[in-house]
């Protein structure tokens, strides 16, 4: 497993951005896929994008509710991801987890490891 630390939440209006960071240790956090998931009050964790490197190549997912205004990339000699968020909307206010997987999926079943999260706020 890697220790995951989030930054960069924050309360913004509705229609501007704010960037997130996950810092991970670790060694081998090159072959991490790397995703940021999400969870608003009273409702279940949801997957928002996820970032692979496999074999020289950069793998990515969204979910179809972030597309087009969110972008993840990673920083493998930083290890570190990030997660810049525009044009953003109430309904993106959640508290934001960065998470790590061994595997290659999208599915939150495969992601052991993760941050404590950080809040995002979007006020209409």
């Amino acid at each position: 497993q890697v220790q995951l630390v989030e930054s960069g939440g924050g309360l913004v209006q509705a229609g501007g951005s704010l960037r997130l960071s996950c810092a991970a240790s670790g060694r081998t956090f090159s072959s991490y896929s790397m995703a940021w998931f999400r969870q608003a009050p009273g409702k279940e964790r949801e997957f928002v994008s996820r970032v692979s490197w496999r074999g020289g190549s950069t793998y990515y997912d969204y979910a179809d509710s972030v597309k087009g205004r969110f972008t993840i990339s990673r920083d493998n000699a930083k290890n570190t991801v990030y997660l810049q968020m525009n044009s953003l909307k109430s309904e993106d206010t959640a508290v934001y987890y960065c998470a790590a997987s061994t595997g290659i999926s999208s599915n939150i079943a495969d992601f052991d490891s993760w941050g404590r999260g950080t809040q995002v706020t979007v006020s209409s």
